[in-house]
């Protein structure tokens, strides 16, 4: 439900960010009767648990969660998506915000049928971000198999435009415009939930690690994709070198997390995302070596811990107690040596594996980009919540870091936190 035909002005609530803490804000606030704009600067809504193979606590995909909230969203006449949408300009005082969006252009518009034509006729290939790079799209594409809105988008950095318009040719139902232009309007709110979520921390900034150099090194967040069924390997996980199965695999924890120099906090999902990728490549690989390297295990609750005790059963996990200090690549077979001391020994490790996994921190997207508006953040780039001067609220992990139910849970209660600022006014 994108808002090509009629570009909303106003709303009670404005919601900027459309991954699991946007969409539930949305809904949350829409369902007892408020008007609500969601901003999405991607051309699809999910965010990062799209990305998701499986996520806690049930281990079930993200089309679980996703398809019935984008239905939700769709049949919802309270509910304006503005997706290509970034925020340009916050002003005003909570009860009364003007606020200033730009809007790129995607290229097709709502007579999109999702027919699959365009991308057989496109000549032209683009490294495919949504994979993290690990295979590539056509020009013109759809960014995932269940993506919402349900509609192609054009990445014009790449797109020939007119002078190629191969596309447009065999679009039946004269969907594709190659002349849309960038738009800017003006908005019209009353309060604003920032939901604007987080991304990995880049690892090549960890120039011990090897990402970067070294192909058979990911990260956790590319370990997600591989295991997807709608991933570049359809769900198989294989070497990024020579696609084959890895026998023996190390998870380096704490990948720029708690660390100085990179993230100073903890990233709270690392621990239980490696452990849950341990149970992917179990599935697959029943007799494959696993090799967790850890500062501390934190599996926070009840559920967590049971979680990690039924792990620590398997015979072929071995968790080891020190903070990896180097890696290194053997240049006929690209196996990584991992290298690391022992804590609880004392002695030097060297574990050479076929692949490693780095569990990248979470940072929160707000430190790459400070968002244009009257906001406080914490020095690792936290949105902190003013609930005193009330007007503008973060939900999810632009507030802290936090799992999938945890988020949800926060929205909730910043969707209620919104509603009250109108309600004062």
């Amino acid at each position: 439900m994108t808002m090509d035909k009629a570009i909303p002005t106003s709303a009670n609530i404005l919601v900027v960010g459309g991954g699991i803490s946007g969409l539930t804000t949305c809904l949350e606030a829409s369902e007892v009767g408020y008007e609500v704009i969601l901003i999405e600067k991607n051309p699809y809504l999910g965010g990062r648990v799209a990305q998701l193979n499986q996520y806690f606590p049930k281990l079930c995909p993200p089309s679980c969660g996703l398809e019935i909230n984008f239905k939700r969203i769709k049949d919802n006449p309270r509910i304006k998506v503005l997706t290509l949408a970034q925020i340009e300009k916050v002003s005003g005082t909570p009860g009364n915000y003007d606020v200033t969006v730009k809007l790129a252009p995607r290229f097709v518009n709502e007579n999109c049928t999702a027919c699959d034509a365009c991308t057989a006729a496109c000549p032209i290939e683009r490294s495919n971000e949504f994979n993290f790079g690990m295979d590539k799209t056509k020009a013109i594409y759809r960014p995932f198999d269940m993506s919402f809105p349900m509609r192609y988008v054009v990445d014009s950095t790449v797109c020939r435009g007119s002078s190629c318009g191969k596309c447009v040719e065999v679009c039946k139902t004269k969907a594709i415009d190659l002349s849309m232009a960038e738009k800017t309007i003006n908005l019209k709110v009353g309060s604003i939930v920032w939901t604007t979520g987080w991304a990995p921390y880049d690892a090549t900034k960890m120039d011990n690690l090897g990402y970067g150099r070294y192909q058979n090194i990911i990260t956790n967040m590319m370990m997600e994709r591989l295991a997807s069924k709608n991933g570049p390997t359809k769900g198989k996980i294989l070497r990024q070198s020579d696609n084959k199965e890895p026998k023996s695999i190390a998870f380096v924890q704490c990948a720029g997390s708690r660390d100085e120099n990179h993230l100073a906090f903890c990233s709270y999902i690392c621990c239980m995302a490696s452990l849950k990728q341990t149970t992917y490549i179990r599935e697959q690989y029943p007799d494959a070596d696993i090799y967790i390297f850890y500062i501390d295990l934190r599996a926070p609750g009840q559920r967590y811990e049971k979680f990690y005790k039924k792990i620590k059963e398997d015979k072929k996990v071995f968790f080891i107690k020190g903070k990896v200090a180097e890696v290194s690549e053997d240049y006929d077979t690209r196996n990584i040596t991992v290298i690391a001391e022992n804590a609880v020994t004392g002695e030097k490790i060297k574990q050479t594996v076929d692949m490693v996994v780095l569990a990248t921190g979470m940072q929160p997207t707000a430190a790459i980009d400070k968002l244009p508006a009257d906001l406080k953040y914490t020095d690792d780039g936290f949105i902190i919540n003013n609930f005193e001067k009330g007007g503008m609220f973060a939900a999810g992990c632009a507030n802290k870091p936090a799992d999938v139910v945890s988020s949800n849970q926060n929205a909730t209660g910043m969707a209620l936190k919104a509603i009250q600022t109108l309600v004062r006014r």
